[in-house]
């Protein structure tokens, strides 16, 4: 089975499992009317029909489609962080750079396969070129806490997303040319696993996992979803270089990675009195609340596959 025939059987089953979602979404409102829950579980539902629609137009127009998206991405994640983080005149030309040469670079990195450039731009000359831009604007009042702020915005929003997009480039021995297989894999992991704490933790949830920072994560919901995705992890092997125990634990360590990043933002958030990143996505509140799993998880995979999958 080619390339192009495993990302239709995959489409082709997540199309299935939204319709069969949607469906149950229209009769539970039908017999229980619009709760505030059923109305966000449709919200949901509808915002993965779209993310799906977007996610399978990128695989079909091929890799350089699919950088532009995540870099698009980046931009509107990187937007929402700035925006709940307050700036001073003193920021715009760092500011500038961040958005319109760090973003577009980064990804031109991945799309010329320059991974020695591209896994250090932004730790090293991103960290060291942005506060350096600060200086020369004079303005020193909580210079440390602003321009930590637009490294962390950065290094979250543009450089660990990136590493979603960059699996394209991975060329593993006997699995050449397949990096769109192995981008869906982390995609579906983390989504899934997002969605599969949710339903867990509406239906069986009773013990907060960390209640001031989340209060909607349950760790009913941590367990049941996380060994949901998993086994769903485990089952797509078949897409993936990996062996079925060797799926397993990534799937595993993509759910953990998703989990912190969901608790670490959401962290952020709070400490800026926000509830959600912002509102472009409805049902999901903004790019970064949907992209704050994929913020950890992306990484880890990516060096994980590249360090123990190629010879």
């Amino acid at each position: 089975m080619n390339t192009q025939q495993k990302l239709l059987w995959v489409f082709g089953g997540i199309v299935a499992l939204l319709a069969l979602a949607s469906a149950i979404g229209w009769l539970l409102q039908r017999r229980k009317g619009p709760t505030e829950v059923i109305r966000n579980l449709n919200a949901r539902v509808n915002a993965w029909w779209a993310m799906v629609a977007v996610l399978g137009a990128c695989f079909w127009l091929g890799p350089i489609a699919t950088l532009v998206v995540f870099a698009f991405i980046s931009f509107f994640a990187l937007r929402e962080f700035i925006t709940l983080t307050p700036t001073r005149a003193g920021d715009h030309k760092p500011l500038a750079v961040a958005f319109y040469v760090l973003v577009p670079l980064q990804y031109w990195l991945i799309q010329q396969e320059w991974y020695g450039l591209f896994a250090i731009f932004i730790p090293v000359y991103g960290f060291l070129g942005l506060p350096v831009l600060a200086v020369f604007a004079g303005d020193t009042e909580d210079f440390l806490e602003r321009v930590t702020k637009i490294q962390w915005g950065v290094m979250i929003a543009v450089y660990c997303i990136s590493h979603a997009p960059a699996l394209l480039i991975l060329n593993l021995p006997g699995f050449e040319g397949q990096g769109a297989l192995l981008l869906l894999y982390l995609m579906l992991v983390v989504q899934i696993s997002d969605v599969m704490q949710y339903v867990f933790g509406k239906l069986f949830g009773r013990h907060k996992l960390a209640p001031k920072v989340s209060p909607s994560k349950t760790v009913e919901g941590l367990i049941g979803g996380g060994l949901a995705a998993t086994g769903i992890g485990t089952a797509l092997w078949w897409i993936t270089p990996f062996t079925p125990l060797q799926s397993a634990l990534m799937s595993l360590v993509i759910v953990i990675c998703g989990v912190f990043g969901g608790l670490a933002l959401s962290a952020v958030k709070r400490s800026l009195g926000a509830k959600d990143w912002g509102s472009m996505i409805e049902g999901h509140g903004g790019m970064m609340d949907r992209m704050d799993s994929v913020c950890f998880a992306a990484p880890v995979f990516f060096h994980l596959t590249r360090y123990f999958f190629i010879g």
